[in-house]
């Protein structure tokens, strides 16, 4: 044996300071004998190793392994979780929903008609508050152009010289449904509108109306007037209180009416606009508004009666009663 042959057949002193002992020893071992390389290579037992695997696997959702014999050893099969239950019927999950596609579809558009329709009942409502309101004073203002217009004609004088013919009662001017007659105040509410003739549904429409055969507005009797309930005017007539002045203006007077009661009765008491109101002495002036009761219905009547106090000529300026209005 060679001094070569006799340094690689004897290991060195300290096995742990030499990194070619387990080379050696691969090396050495025959080929066929797989048994040592893996006795090396694992140092847990099989079991360990399977128990890892099935810990792995429990942890990742799987059921209980079953075992399963193969050749002499107990191999651990470990099996996908299946849809079944500890019984033997089929698991069923929970659904959210318990009922059919076609109950889905049903309830999914009955509950979009649902919110079409509340948008539309919005849409009408905001234009029954503003958009109505915003047109009533469009046409309100054309009327009181037209009121400004007419009063504004002067008033023809007899030339110097002439012979007075004999006096005759002047014929009341002709008043068509529809025509402004005046301006209604309510200084309570801040409010003023245009009062056309004639209280049919065309008529009132964008004003209060004057009951035709009433008195007009500084005569003996009773002076009329219906307007719907609509936020444009006479919305909030029920806020009016007793003593609270009532004004209408003409083209050369001014009448200051106080209030002296407030009622609802029914649609049928149509003596609330008779010459002289339930509850007053006769032979008196008076005023009366109507509209309907309670808001958004007309099952009821609120009425307002005034009688007046004062009047004053227009040519010596606004009365204090208006206030800034």
């Amino acid at each position: 044996m060679t001094p070569s042959e006799q340094g690689h057949a004897r290991p060195p002193e300290d096995p742990a300071d030499d990194d070619t002992v387990l080379l050696d020893r691969v090396r050495s071992t025959p080929a066929t004998d797989d048994t040592v390389l893996l006795d090396r290579v694992r140092s847990t037992p099989a079991t360990d190793d399977t128990a890892i695997i099935v810990a792995g696997a429990m942890a990742a959702g799987a059921t209980p392994p079953d075992r399963l014999t193969t050749g002499d050893a107990d191999t651990t099969v470990l099996r996908p979780v299946s849809p079944t239950a500890a019984d033997g019927g089929p698991r069923r999950h929970r659904r959210l929903w318990p009922y059919g596609p076609q109950t889905r579809t049903v309830v999914r558009t009955a509950g979009e008609l649902m919110i079409t329709f509340g948008l539309i009942l919005l849409l009408f409502a905001a234009y029954e508050l503003w958009g109505k309101a915003a047109i009533v004073a469009d046409h309100q203002n054309a009327l009181d152009a037209q009121l400004d217009q007419e009063w504004a004609q002067p008033t023809v004088a007899p030339s110097p010289g002439a012979t007075p013919a004999p006096s005759q009662p002047a014929a009341p001017p002709l008043v068509l449904p529809g025509d402004a007659i005046g301006r209604l105040y309510l200084p309570r509410l801040g409010s003023m509108w245009v009062v056309v003739e004639g209280v049919e549904p065309a008529d009132i429409e964008y004003a209060p109306g004057h009951y035709p055969g009433t008195a007009m507005p500084g005569q003996s009797g009773n002076f009329a007037v219906a307007g719907h309930r609509s936020p444009a005017i006479f919305w909030d007539l029920d806020r009016v209180q007793g003593e609270d002045v009532v004004i209408v203006e003409t083209q050369t007077t001014w009448f200051i009416y106080k209030v002296t009661q407030l009622r609802i009765v029914p649609p049928s008491a149509v003596e609330v606009v008779g010459p002289v109101p339930p509850g007053e002495a006769p032979g008196g002036t008076y005023l009366t508004l109507t509209t309907c009761n309670p808001k958004w219905d007309n099952y009821e009547r609120l009425i307002v009666h005034a009688r007046l106090d004062r009047s004053q000529d227009r040519s010596a300026g606004r009365p204090a009663e208006l206030g800034g209005l």
